[in-house]
């Protein structure tokens, strides 16, 4: 069920969701040119409150483009598509432990289950290309690299924990530039957090990534750090809610908004 690089580009997001409904688990960098895809965090309605204002107190990782209310599995980000089956692979929290990993969540659904649809910074990529600023992990075939900071989000309620970013290397003399393009996309985590030293954000080792796949950073090039989607599930794990589902880091929803809906003129 292989889809190459430039076919997976070329799918409009109903045929790359019909495929992971299907059965496809694959990161989603570089799928649907032109089309937004997001992170997913997925609560009891009990807990969506303390979910809402985590990420109303921390707009830079956690901007929420919609919300599913209770029960509800499909709406105007996925018309036609169903949240319980259209992302390539889905992560299970029970107080805090990862469980599972399914690639649809037919076992695990529940009525009472809220759906936040969180912007993600792979919107911004195609953009950088088209300013011809490569993006190491699409060109290497890895999952973008993901790290756990020393940096505190605002709690909020029972939610609490530390911003998570993702890594790009950036040549040195396009670092403005990339900082520039990826500030118009504010709903999309926007300019980066962080650029250069990774220590100052409390990571050791750039080869081992929290989540995702470590990249080559080549000589003459600068990593630069984004804050993360995956901010949510790292609070899950520290908050320990009795059930959270999230996306598998890298494998997103691709939504039918387009990445120039959020382009900040």
């Amino acid at each position: 069920m292989g889809v190459s690089v430039i076919n997976r580009a070329k799918l409009t997001p109903a045929q790359a969701r019909a495929l992971f409904r299907d059965g496809l688990a694959t990161p989603t960098a570089g799928w649907s040119s032109g089309f937004t895809q997001a992170n997913l965090i997925i609560v009891p309605k009990e807990q969506a409150f303390d979910v809402l204002l985590f990420a109303e107190r921390n707009p830079k990782p956690c901007p929420i483009l919609g919300v599913l209310e209770a029960g509800q599995t499909s709406g105007p980000l996925l018309v036609g598509g169903d949240i319980r089956t259209d992302v390539g692979r889905y992560t299970i929290y029970q107080n805090g432990v990862l469980v599972d990993e399914p690639t649809d969540l037919t076992d695990w659904w529940r009525d009472d289950l809220v759906t936040f649809i969180v912007g993600c910074s792979f919107t911004f990529e195609s953009a950088l290309q088209q300013a011809g600023i490569p993006i190491a992990h699409i060109e290497q075939g890895r999952n973008v690299p993901m790290y756990r900071t020393n940096r505190r989000c605002a709690p909020a309620g029972s939610m609490a924990g530390p911003l998570v970013v993702s890594m790009r290397p950036i040549a040195a003399e396009r670092v403005a530039d990339a900082a520039r393009i990826t500030a118009r996309y504010p709903a999309v985590h926007g300019a980066p957090v962080h650029i250069g030293d990774p220590a100052e954000l409390g990571i050791r080792d750039l080869a081992r990534p929290d989540f995702g796949d470590p990249v080559a950073v080549a000589d003459g090039f600068v990593p630069v750090f984004w804050a993360c989607g995956v901010t949510p599930q790292a609070a899950v794990m520290e908050s320990a809610p009795p059930l959270a589902i999230g996306h598998a880091p890298g494998h997103m929803l691709i939504t039918d908004a387009r990445d120039s809906d959020y382009l900040v003129p």
